[in-house]
């Protein structure tokens, strides 16, 4: 994944973004709006054949950045779980 700020303030960030899936985008939104100083967390896709996507963050209180990071590893480590959820379950089979 890379990512690029193309506008940033004390209370906003954009990136676009590349070499993603949007899915994974959905889920760090999900987390993103979880937090309660996060007012606005939106990803689209700009066009499905350049597999560009466009995230935007506002937030009341707090480095949007900073709250960007924190949704990301807090979707890191549902993901883990999830995944020895199912190792788990695969094993005992």
């Amino acid at each position: 994944m890379d990512a690029k700020i193309t506008d940033s303030s004390s209370k906003e960030i954009s990136l676009t973004i590349t070499k993603s899936d949007i899915g994974t985008l959905y889920i760090v939104q999900h987390e993103l709006l979880k937090e309660p100083g996060v007012e606005f967390a939106g990803v689209i896709m700009k066009h499905p054949l350049t597999k560009e996507y466009w995230m935007r963050v506002n937030t009341s209180k707090g480095n949007p950045l900073k709250e960007i990071e924190k949704a990301t590893k807090s979707a890191i480590e549902y993901a883990n779980e999830l995944k020895k959820l199912v190792n788990s379950k695969i094993k005992g089979v």
